[in-house]
């Protein structure tokens, strides 16, 4: 796992020099902190590029081949040059057949694999790899720099292109630290953040800085100046022809009997993801998928596997209780850690690694625990993913009701999309059972897919135009935030909208939330997070499974339960699903009410001009006088102000 950053430019673009691409990957040394490297095209050649040239810069965590693996790293005559972030899982079944094709190895990297790949295979290289990886490579005689990123979005990539050069990196901070660097906030990402709380690719918070795709790869013209963006992979739901991307997987798993290929697919994922150099073990919350990838492990190692758990002094957010008999059951080396208010400490680190605003609480727990888990190893399995592929959120039990009240006769549907309902009084706290009653009735009226966009918004349809300030709204133009998820289900055609709403699910909310916090969170400490179910056989084999066979009346994930039973506690078997959340509710009402006041509620906050001050002062109040939980909603626009005044106010300094 690394931190890669570099350009290409036009012979008319400006060539990045030595100074700058230092610093810029030196802003990546968490990512990277045991070796660093540079290459720059003009140095192989004997001086400057009539036709363009490229500068590559790299900072390595050694996970693999560590005397061996030094990046930037070239093919056998130097035409050819990567730098890699990631890992290439299959590297050991790759390198004997790019031999039999006659190329030479100098290292035992999965690094070199991917340069003879695309020696071997050009574009297609990435249709060979298994693993998660953003990398560049520069074709010294082609004259052009091929960037791509992994199938579900595990590792980072962001580029801009201004003036005849393209500049990437593995986090935004890093093209920040060129001299003159613009930073423009984009008003439609602001409207995308209220909303989903990250902002999605392909845009950034920041103008004409953009994110590579998932499953997408890029080439760069360095001679003309031409970028061309190409997605070449998407899971095998069901498509719309036209969006429709040939060819079909390879080695399909048989579906016939789909616990059996569940099985044997998910394990092989686990044992490829325990190839290491250095030590390694898992995050276990107590939760099903974690629980069944740690347990996975402890039957393929020969020494007790090291898990890792946090918890909170807030009883309804704990959930160490299932995390120990887990642990005890499955034989782990068991660490456990807790978080209190003072947790908060950790915003400035959390604004600075993120990059853009990111409001997903959980990020905290997320950071503690990395850290925890640092101190002990440098890889960590985890348990991402399993909820998004077999239908393990409450909410997918919600878009099932929908849809058959959906089908109801109005006279039968007309009663329970009343506004009567809405008087009810009810708990103040979110998760209460009648205002989630009264938040689903309010919302049947609405499409299935316009309703699902709601239901997934921090601040939905009904509250960002009293949100925004009138000049702000604007700019934005009556430009649709909720268009990101709105176009995912127009490129999904699953007859089941359970199972065309978790298609949904993998393609915005998996890379762009979990995925993300995931990667940010561990590499801010050194540490690399593995996901076996996000191999995307695994991912494969899940898209073709039933949805009948994972939703079952009121329980998720049956499927993954009944096929590794006997390595799940059976309290674990019938828990409901807590969720890695944080009590902000609590934190906002008592230890923190303080700053979080102080922060929003400052003259310089509230004279930004993206939000009303009026709509902001009474998100406050309300939250503060305990009339309605709007923790997660301040939560959003305490993080959007730390990011603005880290990165725009203070223009984003070189180190934390």
């Amino acid at each position: 796992m690394c931190g890669i950053t570099g350009g290409c430019w036009t012979p008319d673009g400006e060539p990045l020099v030595e100074p700058i691409l230092k610093r810029m990957a030196d802003v990546l040394v968490h990512r990277g902190p045991d070796d660093a490297g540079y290459y720059f095209s003009d140095q192989m050649t004997g001086g400057p590029q009539r036709s363009g040239g490229a500068a590559l810069g790299f900072r390595r965590l050694s996970i693999i081949d560590l005397a061996g693996g030094h990046q930037p790293l070239s093919n056998e005559d130097g035409s050819v040059w990567i730098a890699f972030n990631g890992e290439v899982y299959n590297y050991r079944e790759l390198k004997p057949e790019l031999e039999s094709l006659g190329h030479r190895f100098h290292t035992a990297s999965d690094t070199e694999c991917i340069v003879h790949a695309y020696e071997q295979w050009g574009c297609d290289c990435v249709q060979h790899l298994r693993g998660m990886f953003a990398f560049a490579i520069w074709d010294e005689r082609a004259r052009r720099l091929f960037l791509a990123r992994d199938r579900m979005g595990q590792k980072p990539l962001v580029y801009r292109l201004a003036g005849g050069r393209l500049v990437f990196a593995s986090e935004l901070k890093s093209l920040l630290q060129i001299p003159g660097a613009p930073r423009e906030v984009d008003p439609q990402a602001v409207a995308d953040f209220v909303t989903f709380q990250y902002v999605p690719h392909p845009r950034t918070m920041l103008r004409g800085y953009h994110k590579l795709p998932p499953a997408h790869w890029a080439e760069f013209n360095a001679a003309t100046g031409d970028l061309t963006v190409r997605q070449y992979w998407q899971a095998p739901y069901a498509r719309p022809h036209s969006a429709a991307i040939d060819p079909a997987p390879a080695n399909q798993a048989d579906v016939s009997n789909p616990g059996a290929a569940l099985r044997s697919t998910l394990t092989e994922a686990v044992r490829l993801r325990m190839r290491s150099d250095v030590p390694f073990g898992a995050f276990l919350s107590g939760g099903v998928d974690s629980t069944i990838i740690t347990g996975l492990m402890q039957q393929q190692s020969d020494q007790k596997v090291k898990t890792f758990s946090i918890g909170f002094s807030v009883k309804q957010f704990d959930e160490r209780t299932y995390a120990r008999e887990a642990a005890a059951k499955l034989g782990t080396e068991h660490h456990e850690f807790v978080v209190d208010p003072s947790a908060i400490e950790m915003l400035p680190k959390l604004t600075w690694h993120y990059d853009e605003p990111f409001a997903d609480s959980s990020a905290i727990p997320t950071m503690y625990l990395s850290q925890l888990t640092r101190q002990h190893v440098t890889v960590a399995l985890t348990g991402d993913g399993g909820d998004e592929l077999f239908a393990g959120y409450d909410r997918y039990r919600a878009v099932d009701l929908a849809s058959k009240i959906d089908r109801l006769p109005w006279l039968l549907r007309a009663p329970l999309t009343s506004s009567l309902w809405q008087r009810l009084p009810s708990a103040v706290t979110q998760k209460s059972k009648l205002r989630r009653i009264k938040r689903f009735l309010a919302a049947i009226g609405q499409s299935p897919e316009r309703r699902y966009a709601n239901w997934m918004s921090i601040f939905d349809d009904f509250r960002r135009p009293s949100l925004f300030s009138g000049d702000f709204a604007a700019t934005l133009r009556g430009y649709d935030a909720a268009s990101f998820l709105l176009d995912a289900y127009k490129n999904c055609s699953e007859a089941d909208f359970v199972h065309r709403t978790t298609c949904v699910d993998v393609e915005t909310y998996l890379p762009c939330d979990i995925l993300t916090k995931v990667d940010i969170a561990s590499m801010a400490f050194s540490l690399e997070a593995r996901s076996p179910f996000m191999d995307h056989r695994v991912v494969e084999l899940a898209a073709r499974i039933p949805r009948t066979l994972k939703l079952q009346g009121r329980r998720g994930k049956q499927i993954l339960i009944e096929t590794f039973r006997d390595l799940l506690p059976e309290s674990i078997q019938t828990r409901r699903k807590m969720g890695f959340g944080v009590p902000l509710d609590h934190w906002f009402r008592h230890e923190l009410r303080e700053m979080l006041t102080d922060t929003l509620l400052d003259s310089r906050t509230l004279g930004r001009g993206y939000f009303d001050p009026e709509a902001v002062r009474r998100l406050v109040n309300e939250h503060a006088t305990s009339q309605w939980d709007h923790s997660s909603r301040l939560w959003l626009l305490l993080v959007f102000e730390l990011w603005h005044r880290r990165f725009i106010d203070r223009g984003g300094a070189l180190h934390e």
